[in-house]
Formats: structure tokens, C-alpha cells, sequence
């Protein structure tokens, strides 16, 4: 499935994050899951959230650099090897993975994945 991922512009400084979550909680949107990669300057907040059209204009209006993204949902079977048999099914259809982290769900859990293609991947693992 396709999601729609918040990506936030994060200067690495005391409080930024503490900040973007009160917007969050302030505007009742719930935050499903996050990736932070960091930098010594900045870091880059990935987030799957409940609304992320009014996440994104909420952060906006409190002076967020942030921009959504599609990105896919592949639900994980709980094997050894998942990932690597998906990855390797999808081997000649993916140029190149952007960036890959995991949403826990009470079902299992689901790969987040970064791909130019998503639609394409999406049909593919559907099939």
C-alpha cells in the first residue's frame, strides 16, 4: 500500500524535536511511527502519522521545513529471510532503495520502503 510520509527538516539543536511533537499533540494528530537520521547540523524527521495533509500545514504554520512523500507499506511476514526473498523478488524492478525502516502494527510488522517506483513495486508484490 501507498503511504503518505512527512519528511521535516530538523536542526540539531536542544528542543526541535520536543517542539515538533507538540505541534503534533497540540493539532491531536498521532504519530504511527518515525525515522530520524542526523547529521552534526540537522537531522531529517521521516514520520507516518494519522493526517498527515493537516501535519503537514500545522508544522508548516509553526515553521517546519516539511514536505510529504509517497512511500510503499509491505506487510512483513514474521520468517527468517522476509526482507532479503522481497528484496530479491524485487531485485531488477528497484533502481535503488532511498531508505527502508519498519511500522509496528498488532498484525506484525510493516517495511517501509523509499522507492522511485512505488506503484510498480506495489503491483508487483501484489501479484
Amino acid at each position: 500500500m501507498i503511504l503518505k510520509q512527512l519528511s521535516v527538516f530538523v536542526e540539531n539543536k536542544e528542543g526541535r524535536m520536543k517542539d515538533i511533537t507538540q505541534v503534533l499533540k497540540d493539532s491531536e494528530i498521532d504519530i504511527k511511527t518515525l525515522s530520524l537520521a542526523d547529521t552534526s547540523e540537522y537531522g531529517m524527521l521521516r514520520l507516518i502519522v494519522s493526517d498527515p495533509e493537516r501535519a503537514r500545514e500545522e508544522l508548516k504554520a509553526a515553521g517546519f521545513p516539511v514536505s510529504i512523500t509517497e512511500v510503499l507499506a509491505v506487510k512483513a511476514e514474521d520468517r527468517i529471510g522476509f526482507l532479503h526473498d522481497m528484496l530479491l523478488k524485487l531485485d531488477d524492478k528497484i533502481s535503488s532503495i532511498e531508505y527502508i525502516y519498519t511500522l509496528p502494527t498488532e498484525d506484525g510488522p510493516v517495511v517501509i520502503l523509499k522507492v522511485a517506483n512505488p506503484e510498480e513495486i506495489e503491483s508487483i508484490l501484489n501479484n
